[in-house]
């Protein structure tokens, strides 16, 4: 393309004079992107091999977990496109970009313990991820900041959740009203809405 057929977009511009590095920023947002769909499809698999009376209790935390990494995956979608970033057209190498080889379903793949700890490792990583992306975009991005705050926010729960599950520690939990709630994301992404 040539430089005159290169759109001015004020909106990229004005974060980089704010100190920002767009293409930085970009290669997280689709990385964190990648990790969160993979996530989504892993604690969908983890969710079914939770058995029996105890496996029933678990399963309701698993999937409010993974409809909120679903809406994760599509919160930043908008935002990624906005910067002149795209997925990759290969869905194969956008799941290998996520790096979350970990999320296999453990040896006994219907060991409660052991799903629950794939389930902490993951929020875990995700915190960390969506962590950097706060501190790469505040005072500098508020758009991004804004989604990245959010999605943390759910993350730091989804930990509690687990490490409740797992340690027996208190986390001040209370059930979503409903699957797929995200009470921090839901205005970033709209495909769970119920109405």
């Amino acid at each position: 393309m040539s430089e005159s057929n290169t759109p001015n977009v004020v909106g990229i511009n004005v974060l980089k004079q704010n100190g920002l590095d767009v293409d930085e920023l970009l290669k997280e947002l689709i990385k964190n992107a990648a990790v969160e769909f993979t996530a989504y499809y892993y604690f969908t698999n983890l969710r079914a091999h939770c058995t029996g009376l105890e496996g029933e209790g678990l399963k309701g935390i698993i999937e409010d977990a993974r409809l909120e990494d679903l809406s994760h995956f599509e919160s930043c979608l908008e935002r990624i496109y906005q910067l002149g970033g795209a997925l990759p057209n290969d869905a194969t190498e956008f799941i290998k970009m996520s790096g979350c080889e970990f999320l296999q379903l453990p040896a006994n793949p219907t060991d409660h313990k052991a799903i629950l700890e794939k389930c902490l490792k993951a929020e875990q990583g995700a915190i960390v991820n969506w962590n950097k992306i706060c501190l790469m975009t505040i005072g500098k991005d508020p758009a991004t900041y804004d989604i990245a705050k959010d999605i943390l926010a759910e993350e730091i729960e989804h930990e509690s959740w687990f490490l409740e599950l797992i340690y027996g520690r208190p986390s001040g939990h209370m059930r979503r009203k409903y699957s797929g709630e995200r009470p921090h994301t839901r205005k970033h992404s709209r495909a769970l809405d119920m109405a």
